[in-house]
């Protein structure tokens, strides 16, 4: 009987501990870590959200980049942290896809915890304006032309701008060679130059170049044409069944208690549906989105699901 007391007795302090440090929530800087480099396509709504938390939770929102291994450096730091929801993640489909295509991940989808999702979004297929093509298929046939020769850049294994590219591939008969960089804002500047010669790249970072006349857009992976670009095709238009679109959210660690992950769910919420968040995501042809933590948690349950089938079909063998 002194046995069960004690244990009763730890289970209420533990109770109360975790009820306390919900209702103190917060009481000292939270961190919001982004595997990209800054400028990026996660990075921007990433400061944007991050600026609109400090309003409403009254505290600051230390925005920290570490780049490099499609989003997975820091991912693992986030998960390292303590989970006491602090230390956040702004997390993107690049994580789930990374438990299929990697042999040892070092984390499951059980270790997040995901709290809202924040934008969905389309992709151009752009080429530097000086490459000598109008749209999908004089693209296939000029990389027909050159087999091998041409590349394309993207950030990382299972990142959106490689399995598109790698459909395309398939779809149309051609082989390029993929470049991997730590950050789009990059790979979009080696494309305006001309060292790629391709990229299934996100509309909020080569919209600039695009206006400058650098790049030029020769398909969207959209189902119909968007709002922002009535001009530009859609690759299904073209006849290649291309419909791909990308995720970001606001993720935890497994283990930040409940409360917790509800509140920031409404916060960001809110966040998102900010006329200067919905501004800026707009413009570019990004859909802004959040919806319940159950809602966010099965897309990214679905998103490794779709992996799974996707390198299947692209005979891709986990790295």
């Amino acid at each position: 009987m002194g046995c069960i007391r004690l244990l009763g007795g730890l289970l209420l302090a533990i109770t109360a501990t975790q009820a306390e440090a919900q209702d103190s929530y917060p009481n000292r800087p939270i961190r919001l870590i982004v595997g990209f480099t800054a400028g990026g396509p996660t990075d921007t709504p990433a400061r944007l959200i991050a600026e609109k938390l400090r309003g409403s939770l009254g505290q600051s929102i230390v925005v920290e980049n570490r780049p490099g291994a499609g989003g997975k450096i820091a991912l693992d730091y986030m998960l390292s942290q303590p989970r006491d929801g602090y230390t956040l993640s702004l997390c993107t489909y690049i994580d789930a896809t990374n438990t299929v295509l990697l042999k040892n991940p070092g984390y499951t989808l059980a270790d997040l915890a995901p709290i809202s999702q924040i934008t969905k979004a389309y992709y151009a297929f752009a080429v530097p304006t000086a490459l000598p093509v109008q749209d999908l298929a004089s693209f296939a046939a000029h990389a027909k032309a050159k087999p091998g020769a041409l590349n394309y850049g993207h950030v990382g294994a299972g990142s959106m701008p490689e399995l598109v590219a790698k459909r395309f591939e398939q779809a149309a008969g051609v082989k390029m060679t993929g470049v991997p960089y730590k950050g789009t804002a990059e790979a979009s500047m080696d494309l305006a130059s001309g060292r790629l010669d391709f990229m299934v790249a996100p509309l909020i970072v080569v919209q600039p170049l695009l206006d400058a006349g650098s790049v030029k857009y020769i398909g969207m992976t959209s189902p119909e044409r968007l709002t922002a670009f009535p001009n530009v095709p859609t690759a299904v238009e073209q006849g290649y069944r291309i419909t791909d679109n990308g995720w970001l959210g606001v993720c935890a660690a497994a283990g930040v208690p409940t409360g917790i992950i509800a509140r920031l769910n409404r916060e960001v919420g809110q966040a998102v549906a900010s006329p200067a968040y919905r501004e800026l995501v707009e413009k570019t042809g990004v859909m802004p989105y959040a919806g319940s933590v159950d809602e966010f948690r099965q897309l990214v349950a679905d998103t490794e699901t779709d992996m799974r089938k996707l390198a299947r079909e692209l005979n891709l063998e986990a790295k």
